[in-house]
């Protein structure tokens, strides 16, 4: 089998350079989960520390959000179709009380909007004297109409999805490992490529900004000079072995010859069939999910044009999901400090939702196969590159 690892190409577009940051303020502590535990989708995590405090963000009715085709509602004073409004609401919520069996006061008889704040307030009170969770419910907007929808989140476990590429870089350079490195370049070529996991090298991510700003401050700092040379040492490999592997990782040869490999490969020893159950799940998931990311479901950004609370803001998911240069030495538990000081800035967690309309019909579970089985997948793969580093 012709090794491809040895190939360079760039699969994603270079994008433009951040602005540089010339100081931060370092803290201490180690990272790997970034709040308490939500109570979605439980997981198991290993490799992970708290770090932040939950601060739940307002889940006021009357907020803002942009979805796919669909919107909380405005503040309510800036509806300028104020009829079709309260059509659409009464409608919605007529729909809402049959589907969950609730009687709710009668409220069209008072002024807009507090006939529709009222009519809010009883439903809310009301169905916290059920089993539903009503914070699990927005009144959103979808093709021009408002309705109510049931939200539904895939708990991320507070994790850091952080896929380390200088373990992968050594294993490709090692004979002993050649082989497995192949078949784990497969799978990072598809969490690349088709997956879209950001990569730190890439001058529009998050890390990109992160790493900049640690190696400015790092030139700006009071260490001792061989403090200093070993931080210079590791920022050298950062960027050589990062773009070097970035060009592995965009070659689409990997993905052509992922069922070879996989059929080409032999087991001998427990790391081997590790890597071998992991590249199967990886091929399996690429094969079933061709051209879906892990932003499929991904919520945008709340925006509230009244309130510019900085802690109400929400961690990206490009923020916790990204390859990184490495997971072990000085340079990244200064990255850990730093991202550890600024989550701890933000109000809550982006993470992939699902808004099911409830317009009369029956509401089906949200489907986060593909999320659950990407998620265990980066998480295990995670384990399998710290083992041989």
């Amino acid at each position: 089998m012709k090794n491809y690892a040895t190939q360079d190409y760039i699969g994603k577009n270079k994008r433009s350079r951040r602005k540089r940051t010339t100081t931060i303020t370092p803290t201490i502590g180690r990272v790997f989960t970034m709040a308490s535990k939500t109570k979605d989708s439980e997981r198991n995590t290993e490799r992970q520390t708290k770090i932040l405090t939950h601060c739940n963000a307002s889940n006021g009715f009357l907020k803002w959000r942009f979805l796919p085709k669909q919107e909380e509602i405005p503040t309510i004073q800036d509806c300028k179709e104020m009829e079709k409004t309260e059509r659409d609401f009464y409608k919605s919520l007529s729909n809402f009380a049959k589907h969950y069996n609730v009687e709710l006061i009668s409220t069209q008889e008072f002024e807009f909007p507090y006939n529709i704040s009222l009519a809010m307030w009883d439903l809310e009170n009301k169905m916290k004297q059920t089993k539903e969770d009503w914070n699990s419910f927005k009144l959103i907007r979808n093709d021009k109409n408002i309705h109510f929808a049931k939200e539904e989140k895939y708990g991320t476990g507070t994790s850091l999805y952080y896929i380390p590429i200088v373990p992968l870089f050594q294993m490709l350079n090692d004979k002993k490992h050649r082989n497995n490195a192949q078949l784990l370049l497969s799978v990072c070529s598809y969490l690349y490529l088709i997956a879209d996991i950001p990569y730190y090298r890439q001058q529009d991510s998050y890390l990109y900004w992160i790493y900049e700003m640690q190696e400015d401050w790092i030139e700006q700092g009071d260490e001792a000079e061989e403090d200093l040379q070993e931080f210079r040492r590791e920022f050298k490999i950062s960027k050589i072995i990062g773009d070097k592997v970035e060009k592995k990782l965009g070659n689409p040869k990997n993905l052509e010859v992922f069922e070879q490999r996989l059929g080409d490969f032999k087991i001998r020893n427990t790391f081997d069939h590790d890597c071998y159950e992991l590249a199967s799940v990886a091929f399996t998931l690429y094969s079933e999910y061709p051209k879906t990311t892990v932003f499929r479901n991904k919520p945008t950004p709340e925006l509230d044009p009244y309130n510019d609370d900085y802690g109400n803001k929400a961690i990206g998911m490009d923020m916790y999901i990204s390859f990184v240069a490495d997971t072990k030495g000085c340079l990244y538990s200064n990255i850990e400090e730093s991202i550890n000081a600024e989550f701890n800035e933000y109000g809550s967690i982006e993470e992939p939702t699902v808004y099911t309309l409830i317009n009369g019909t029956a509401i089906s579970k949200a489907n986060f196969d593909f999320e659950n089985r990407l998620f265990t997948l980066m998480e295990n793969l995670y384990k399998v590159l710290t083992l041989t580093h």
